[in-house]
């Protein structure tokens, strides 16, 4: 059940989106899934927020908080509302969670493993932007797909973006020279036998990704970090399936890769420390903020992200228009995109898929998907990339 909100004002549509997802972050941290300034760097870096949710808690007060999420826990028994026991702490102590959070370890990772070529296998949007990320930090990338064409289109498609910031003066002629040069594509999995990293960036299919991964620990040479850029999937999984699981890692990019700071660097109880820190590293040689956390539905930023995409929804079907939530929350919460205009963005399909996994993870009833979310996909009407979603495109 939703609290009252007949005439809703843009503070309260914000504060009933925003404070379980502030909670749900507090609950992130006192399980000792990710350090403070890993949460608050995953949703700074991943979704452009102007702070993190736990930034955000210290400044609006944990007492003001912790009052409004008790008096929701009231209204809707709803154990997602109810106020984390660090948030308890906080605000009984008049204290702040950055000061009750344990110190985050400090020190910039080290390299441990020599990288100096780099296999990428998928060429889709985010294949051929992992591709140029590497390739314009100058390392060599041979890239993998099915067809000459696909290969050939990974080529065109960075072509085009180093145009782009050639004609914006952000790049000179000789870079797209020297770039292009770093690149190799191929259609053979065989040509990564000499690689020092791979990153697999194939669809979301555990099947496809795991007769993948059975390919790469066949034809990769000892030592080779095999990475995943899954969103949604069981990473120890794929790395049971191969004879080096100390070897296999996430490495989650966000789309579009080349602009997109965040990498959440996911590794599983069988991931060898040398290799996280060695992906860390990486992460930072190529400009990017890497952020830890280990192998569960969601990872950091769809695990806050999706369940208040998902409240959103489900206040709309209370009644309130999608735009005034949308003006709400970037009015009152700063955000760059309104949760419609986010899904939007994101494709319903997509949305749908990682609330139905994070159901299925924390078995919490509140994280059952949005009956609206469901008829949307059942209509096809995924967001702008099929012209209409929530909005109409057309």
């Amino acid at each position: 059940m939703l609290p009252d909100m007949t005439s809703p004002t843009a503070a309260r549509i914000a504060s009933t989106l925003i404070y379980p997802y502030l909670n749900h972050a507090v609950r992130m941290l006192e399980s000792g899934y990710a350090t403070a300034a890993d949460i608050d760097a995953a949703m700074r870096f991943g979704c452009g927020y102007p702070a993190g949710p736990l930034a955000v808690l210290d400044e609006t007060g944990p007492a003001g908080v912790r009052g409004a999420l008790a008096q929701r826990f009231a209204e809707t028994g709803d154990p997602l509302h109810r106020p984390a026991a660090l948030l308890d702490r906080v605000a009984d102590e008049a204290s702040t969670v950055a000061s009750a959070a344990p110190a985050a370890v400090t020190g910039d990772p080290v390299l441990k493993h020599r990288i100096e070529r780099v296999g990428v296998v998928g060429t889709g949007t985010m294949a051929a932007g992992i591709v140029e990320v590497f390739a314009k930090s100058g390392y060599d990338v041979i890239f993998v797909g099915r067809t000459q064409d696909k290969v050939d289109g990974v080529v065109t498609t960075i072509t085009a973006s180093l145009d782009r910031a050639i004609a914006k003066g952000r790049a000179e002629e000789s870079t797209k020279t020297e770039v292009l040069g770093r690149l190799t594509g191929a259609t053979a999995i065989e040509t990564l036998d000499e690689v020092d990293l791979v990153v697999e960036a194939v669809a979301e299919q555990l099947e496809l990704k795991t007769r993948l991964f059975l390919d790469l620990d066949r034809v990769c040479k000892p030592g080779t970090i095999l990475a995943t850029t899954t969103s949604s999937l069981p990473i120890t999984e794929l790395a049971k399936v191969t004879g080096r699981p100390q070897d296999v890692i996430g490495m989650h990019f966000f789309n579009p890769a080349p602009v997109m700071k965040l990498v959440e660097v996911v590794a599983t109880d069988l991931t060898a420390p040398e290799v996280d820190q060695s992906v860390k590293a990486l992460c930072a040689s190529v400009g990017k903020v890497a952020v830890s956390c280990t192998d569960r539905a969601g990872f950091i930023v769809n695990c806050l992200l999706f369940p208040y995409l998902n409240d959103a929804i489900k206040l709309h079907e209370s009644g309130i228009d999608m735009a005034v939530i949308d003006t709400a929350l970037k009015e009152q919460a700063g955000l760059p995109m309104g949760p419609f205009e986010l899904l939007d963005v994101v494709g319903a399909d997509v949305s749908l898929a990682i609330q139905k996994e994070l159901h299925s993870e924390f078995e919490y009833a509140g994280f059952a998907p949005a009956a609206l979310l469901e008829e949307k996909v059942a209509a096809g009407e995924l967001g702008r990339k099929t012209g209409r979603g929530f909005h109409d495109y057309r």
